[in-house]
């Protein structure tokens, strides 16, 4: 193949696949006999490769088709590997596999000529890495679990669609996804090819346009554009963090695999991901962690930030973890008890269980270094708290602090490593994470002999309550009873004792002495209660894996992040557990919109997608300010923060 002209004979076009992304520019031309000869026998070569030659008839339609399905993105002119768009009978293309960008001209369905295009890459290294990273961000982006029929749907290169079904073509082992388009055009998407695909989610309804039109090249161009000078402003506004350096971290010691021993439980393999990719950037890079942990409640990430703050205790660094109320300061506390007690790490607690006196102790040791962990509250963040060395900051359900609190800790130290963990990120932060300004770990995988949570949806009724406890009560277990109005939680303990009189009931809201809080809790932990009621303070990170029934009294007062975190508290353990959600007479669109929303989210690890549901049904416009909603609503958010991801990921590295 004589590249060294303008005007070639064929060009061999491999598809965008991992095998081909580990694969150099010259390994394709050293082996391009071997693989021609494999694509007679092999359907992988056979599906993955084409070959154009000047004089050659090839079906022009099913070419287009065969580029889509092997993964290069229609555009509406070329500038990067791994895509292509079509005038006329002209396709440009840029092969995976070359540095230059080509132009084929067809005759009908005869290619009459095939000439580069002075397009080219500098760094094929890097662009192949760009791409692979590209390739991670679209499966993140698709989300295309528990998808109906009537969805709004955006593929990569045709726009949005509305999702009919998935089908077969050809055969039962051919299945694809049914996209419909304006004027009853179709569009099947090969199974496998998902990436290409993801969740529409705007601010209004989309507009649907028709297949063959060029209205989406034209608007994914015109938002491609708007986002690059987005991400130039946020890199700006994130480079003064990213120029404050601090030491390497230290490999593994006795220390940290001790505390890996002495784990419980069996990690999953998002666990152990997350853990790695966290110490390999501590250990090769000297940029401060700026990195958030999603995962469902009870899958693990606690466990997560505590082997990273021994980790900063090994290298040198003092770590505190900050959580929002004192109840999860104290249950986060006791675990540390448990897995740090036979180990040479020092640590404390900090918040308003303690006396001034006790408080004052610690803050001293702080100060003077004499404390390598902190656990604590909003206490941590008082001015009179000084750290010797702080050097990781790791925050528990993060979207229940403000960006002046966070900021505040920031400040004591530029190159301070910030750890965030939270279930359901609030909008602003799934967003920078998502676009590559804040890493992000995602931790789906339940733990072992975890079992979906059951959750019925019903209007009021004292008999199925007064059943639910009974049923409960039968087996063992315990009850969460969630009333949220203090003024009337004694009504709701009476009413609850009145249907079932033995019962033993606790009563837990905010307003209630610290102490008073703890003493009700540990009660609860050594089964001196049956049913607590309770406010939507027992949202936060309590762990009673013997708690395996929740009713809520008033389901329409919560918002679907809020009661979707608050089903978490229950099912904890290798039990089936049951979420009842009741609610009056008069219930709005939007609560029903919530509440079909939370019934529809029933598996494992559904919190991720729950965060941008509701992003979706509350309608936050606001997230990149309101100057951006215009593009967000044409390419759904989904695509539009892929874009900009991208658009960051490339800027970084030019």
């Amino acid at each position: 193949m004589d590249l060294s002209s303008k005007n070639v004979k064929e060009i061999f076009i491999a598809s965008i696949t991992p095998y081909f992304l580990e694969r150099g520019n010259l390994w394709f031309a050293e082996n391009l006999e071997k693989i021609l000869e494999a694509k007679k026998s092999q359907s992988f070569f056979e599906d993955n490769t084409l070959l154009f030659a000047r004089n050659r008839e090839m079906n022009f339609s099913q070419v287009l088709r065969k580029l889509d399905e092997m993964g290069y993105e229609k555009v509406q002119s070329v500038a990067e590997p791994g895509e292509f768009s079509r005038r006329g009978g002209t396709i440009d293309i840029f092969p995976l596999n070359y540095n230059n960008a080509f132009r084929i001209d067809f005759d009908n369905n005869l290619i009459e000529n095939i000439e580069q295009l002075p397009i080219a890459v500098a760094d094929e290294q890097e662009t192949r890495e760009r791409i692979k990273r590209k390739l991670k961000r679209q499966k993140l982006y698709s989300q295309l679990g528990t998808l109906k029929p009537g969805d709004y749907l955006v593929h990569l290169d045709h726009g949005v669609g509305i999702y009919g079904g998935r089908t077969s073509v050809g055969g039962p082992t051919s299945q694809y996804y049914v996209l419909e388009y304006a004027q009853s055009d179709k569009l099947y998407v090969p199974v496998g090819l998902e990436r290409k695909l993801s969740r529409y989610v705007g601010f209004q309804a989309p507009a649907i346009s028709r297949l063959s039109s060029q209205v989406w090249e034209r608007t994914k161009r015109r938002v491609k554009e708007e986002t690059e000078k987005l991400a130039r402003e946020l890199l700006e506004i994130y480079a003064k963090r990213e120029i404050a350096a601090r030491p390497y971290y230290l490999s593994d010691t006795e220390i940290d695999v001790a505390l890996t021993d002495t784990f419980p439980y069996e990690e999953t393999p998002d666990q152990i991901q997350a853990i790695e990719d966290i110490k390999k950037e501590l250990e090769t890079s000297q940029i401060p962690l700026d990195r958030i942990v999603c995962g469902d409640v009870g899958f693990g990430k606690t466990e997560v930030a505590l082997r990273i703050m021994v980790k900063a205790v090994n290298s040198g660094f003092q770590a505190a973890l900050i959580c929002p109320t004192t109840i999860l300061a104290s249950q986060h506390f006791q675990t540390f008890e448990k897995r740090l007690g036979g180990l040479p790490i020092k640590f404390g607690l900090l918040s308003r269980l303690q006396t001034k006196k006790e408080q004052q102790v610690i803050i001293q040791k702080l100060k003077l270094g004499q404390i390598d962990i902190v656990i604590g509250t909003h206490r941590v963040l008082s001015n009179d708290v000084e750290f010797k060395n702080l050097g990781l900051l790791a925050i528990d359900d993060e979207q229940r602090f403000g960006v002046k609190q966070k900021e505040k800790l920031k400040k004591i130290r530029a190159s301070l490593d910030i750890l965030s963990l939270s279930a359901t990120p609030i909008p602003r932060t799934l967003y920078l994470a998502l676009s590559s300004l804040k890493k992000i770990s995602i931790i789906q995988t339940p733990p072992a002999y975890r079992l979906p949570i059951k959750t019925i949806v019903k209007p009021w009724s004292e008999k199925i309550i007064k059943k639910a406890i009974a049923n409960e009560l039968s087996r063992g277990g315990q009850i969460y009873y969630l009333h949220n109005r203090v003024e009337t939680i004694g009504s709701a303990k009476e009413l609850l004792q009145t249907l079932i009189p033995e019962i033993r009931i606790g009563v837990i809201h905010g307003r209630l002495p610290e102490k008073e809080l703890i003493k009700i809790m540990d009660d609860l932990g050594n089964k001196k209660i049956d049913v607590l009621v309770a406010t939507t303070i027992i949202e936060n990170g309590l762990d009673v894996p013997n708690v395996n029934a929740l009713i809520v009294a008033d389901a329409p007062r919560l918002g679907l992040s809020q009661a979707y975190q608050i089903r978490g508290r229950v099912g904890r353990s290798h039990i089936q557990a049951f979420a009842y959600f009741f609610y009056g007479d008069n219930l709005s669109d939007l609560a029903k919109e919530r509440l079909k929303a939370l019934k529809e989210a029933q598996e494992l690890g559904s919190g991720y997608r729950i965060a941008m549901r509701d992003l979706e049904i509350r309608g936050a416009g606001n997230i990149l300010g309101k100057e951006q909603s215009g593009s967000i609503n044409q390419v759904g958010l989904n695509l539009y923060c892929q874009i900009l991801s991208d658009a960051i990921d490339k800027l970084k590295k030019s």
